[in-house]
């Protein structure tokens, strides 16, 4: 009789060849530390003599996309390195089934090269042979190094689940002086690369998955023996908490079926109630300690007050997210009160489509303003006109200077009804609305109109509005979502409209409106450094008069800059049958110049390419030996018809990614899709109807560049060094390394016949 295995063995050894778990380790730390940790990351520069062998795992287990990270871990160190022959060398080693030098510590003399020939690196695959890669170093040593002479430090880049045995053979590199880094990559074996790492284990195992913080924690360890530093002597390697996180495959009892098994009698089975398993994976959070370099933040001593959140940009700025009644201020500091010299007149809707319930909140709106924002100081006077088919005054401005009195006269206004004649209402405004305001012109505060309204006006409105604008008062909308479009026609400006989503959040907006009011008139970005470009679209799609407007527009938007070598440059280019510059960045270094090389810029016609228009920005107008400025933010402010266009979003993304802004005014009736793959960024693309609507939308574009002007600035972004010199930074500052034949701070002078050295460097300071 045939023997039977009992069917519970053979349910258990089929699960048995489950892996029993994949180990996976993440770093956590909150999000403000993991943003310093970022930013101390590009700080640290090692520039001590050592040389750094990269021992990359290239085994199938690995993966190729594990072994892509794995080279990108390699280049962001590089980035920390100052590689030259006399201080820091850099080479690499693959292992699967056998080592494979990939190029010795001796045979790149930059950091360029050593990054370009890790990208060319090929995954190999075959088994994991971590063994078989240390025995090839204990027995050669480390490729091209120097003998010990240096300290020789390995960074082994592996998921830790070699063939064989490594901590023996790992100790004996170590006992040799070898500082040995284990960085774990995809579903690292943790135990194992322990067993790889120096002491303490702490700092010397790491993940790849985390770039920066790999970096950070790898350049913290070698500053620990003087090897690496940073740009700023207050930044410390601190302990940080860690979570480590373990992704495990475990065996949970499902239940029990029938199952028969053979019996002791002959010819007979047994039926029973076999278990069966089921397999799912968890995690398991272990709690440890990382160290790591992090530098006072622009956070830590708590700037944003009332409640605000502190969000940090970068190593020195900051912006406060605020609540609601705060919002005015940078701080969040109680400032919902009118300091400036200001007359407002409210204009209430009034007629039939607001209907009463719609003025009842707007008068309720205004009277809220004026409990939270007056006070018995306050230089602010207030009065509220009424309006459906006629205009009622019904507090004239400066009667009332006592707030309790002013508040009781508001309960008086009356609901009327009638038509929607907003247009009619804005023209009588703007003759009489501010006569009864006796002040001298000398002394003539700032006049604004806040008009309320939830409905479409039934007459023309953009001619009163013009008229408005005409007698220097400044127009501001409060309304619905409904008619919002309507309300940016009048004030000229989205800039000028607040608008709210449901009736009951109108009394919210107080602190906005607030917040509109004693900044205006705006004057530019004072005392913000920067190199602006306009771009203008002078193709025959535009014509020569929309054109002329581009110019008028341009030059109204200088008016707001203090244009001067220190503080703003100002350039433009044209593009139509051909790319033209204008005048460059430090062509003239006055405003008055500037103005006037503006208006005689040529119309081109021809069929232009914004494309081409952005890279000869690049190539010929952001550079330094056309007066660009190391160190300076970098925008571009393009104005343009939309056509063209579709071969612009590479040579935006070129410009973005080193370090200019680039501003998209779209202007037509409909925004083409290539402008607004162009554009980007939501926040970098602005639509104008007509060319003659251009002016309305200046606060706007003013607004963008002042926030592109304090933005965070790479010196080496736009490079600073000519004649494909390599722009290295280091604490603060950057060199250029120049290719042979070269030579000077940006590599701009050919080296004479007979000075043959193979690069030449010079470090400046940032501009």
């Amino acid at each position: 009789m045939p023997s039977f295995l009992p069917l519970g063995a053979i349910w258990i050894f089929l699960f048995s060849r489950v892996p029993p778990s994949l180990p996976l380790q993440e770093v956590h730390a909150s999000r403000e530390t993991i943003g310093k940790i970022a930013a101390a990351s590009k700080m640290m520069w090692c520039s001590a003599a050592m040389d750094v062998l990269f021992l990359f795992d290239g085994s199938h287990s690995i993966g190729k996309g594990s072994f892509e990270r794995s080279k990108h871990f390699a280049i962001t160190v590089c980035d920390a390195l100052d590689i030259s022959p006399k201080k820091v060398r850099v080479g690499a080693v693959q292992f699967g089934s056998t080592p494979h030098p990939e190029f010795s510590l001796d045979s790149f003399s930059t950091g360029r090269e050593v990054k370009a020939q890790i990208k060319r690196m090929l995954f190999k695959g075959g088994r994991t042979e971590t063994g078989l890669a240390l025995k090839y170093l204990l027995q050669r040593g480390l490729p091209g190094g120097r003998n010990g002479s240096v300290p020789q430090i390995l960074i082994i880049v592996t998921d830790g689940k070699s063939q064989g045995q490594v901590a023996l053979l790992a100790n004996q590199l170590r006992k040799k002086g070898v500082t040995v880094f284990a960085v774990g990559v995809r579903f690292p074996r943790w135990e194992e690369l322990h067993a790889l790492a120096s002491e303490p284990a702490e700092q010397h195992v790491l993940s790849a998955e985390h770039v920066e913080d790999a970096t950070n924690g790898l350049l913290s360890t070698l500053s620990s023996s003087a090897l690496c530093s940073t740009a700023a002597s207050d930044c410390r390697v601190e302990a940080h908490p860690c979570e480590h996180k373990t992704l495990e495959t475990i065996r949970e009892l499902a239940g029990a079926a029938p199952c028969w098994r053979g019996a002791p009698q002959a010819d007979t089975v047994l039926a029973t109630r076999c278990p069966f398993y089921s397999w799912k994976r968890v995690f398991l959070s272990h709690p440890a300690t990382c160290y790591r370099t992090t530098c006072p933040g622009p956070c830590d001593s708590q700037p944003c007050q009332n409640g605000g959140t502190c969000i940090p940009e970068g190593l020195d700025r900051y912006h406060c997210l605020c609540p609601l009644a705060f919002r005015g201020d940078t701080n969040c500091a109680q400032t919902l009160s009118l300091e400036c010299r200001i007359d407002i007149l409210f204009l209430l809707d009034s007629s039939a489509s607001t209907a009463l319930e719609g003025f009842l909140r707007a008068k309720a709106f205004v009277k809220r303003f004026v409990q939270a924002v007056l006070s018995e100081d306050s230089q602010a006077r207030v009065g509220v006109a009424s309006y459906s088919r006629e205009l009622a005054m019904a507090v004239p401005i400066g009667k009332y200077q006592d707030l309790p009195d002013l508040v009781r006269s508001l309960d008086g206004i009356v609901f009327s009804g009638g038509p929607t004649l907003t247009g009619k209402a804005l023209h009588w405004v703007a003759e009489h609305g501010f006569r009864t305001a006796t002040r001298t012109s000398h002394d003539r505060p700032q006049r604004v109109v806040v008009l309320l309204t939830e409905s479409y006006s039934q007459d023309e409105v953009a001619g009163p509005a013009r008229h408005v604008r005409g007698r220097d008062l400044l127009l501001l909308g409060v309304g619905s979502e409904d008619v919002q479009v309507e309300l940016e026609e009048i004030t000229g400006s989205p800039g000028h409209v607040v608008i709210y989503a449901e009736p009951q959040d109108l009394l919210n907006k107080i602190p906005e409106l607030q917040g509109k009011l004693c900044v205006w008139p705006r004057s530019g970005c004072p005392a913000q450094s920067m190199d602006l470009v306009f771009l203008l679209d002078a193709s025959a799609a535009v014509g020569p008069g929309n054109f002329a407007q581009m110019q008028s527009f341009v030059r109204s938007c200088t008016l707001q800059f203090d244009v001067n070598p220190d503080v703003m440059q100002v350039g433009l280019v044209v593009y139509g049958r051909r790319v033209q510059t204008a005048f460059g960045l430090d062509a003239h270094l006055t405003r008055t110049a500037v103005l006037r090389a503006m208006s005689q810029a040529p119309f081109l016609g021809g069929t232009g390419s914004a494309g081409t228009a952005l890279l000869h920005i690049y190539d010929k107008v952001m550079t330094v030996q056309k007066g660009a400025r190391p160190g300076v933010p970098k925008a571009v402010v393009m104005v343009t018809g939309g056509r063209g266009a579709e071969d612009a979003v590479v040579p935006a993304q070129k410009l973005r990614s080193n370090g200019v802004s680039v501003l998209v005014v779209g202007v037509g009736p409909v925004l083409s899709d290539a402008l607004r793959r162009l554009a980007g960024p939501r926040d970098s693309l602005i639509h104008v109807a007509t060319y003659s609507n251009l002016p309305f939308h200046q606060d706007m574009i003013i607004k963008w560049i002042c926030g592109a002007a304090k933005q965070p600035v790479n010196l080496c972004k736009p490079s600073p060094c000519m004649n494909e010199g390599t722009c290295v930074l280091r604490r603060g500052s950057y060199r250029c390394e120049c290719r042979s034949g070269w030579e000077g701070p940006h590599c701009e002078n050919r080296v004479l016949r007979g000075d043959t050295p193979t690069a030449r460097g010079s470090r400046q300071d940032p501009a």
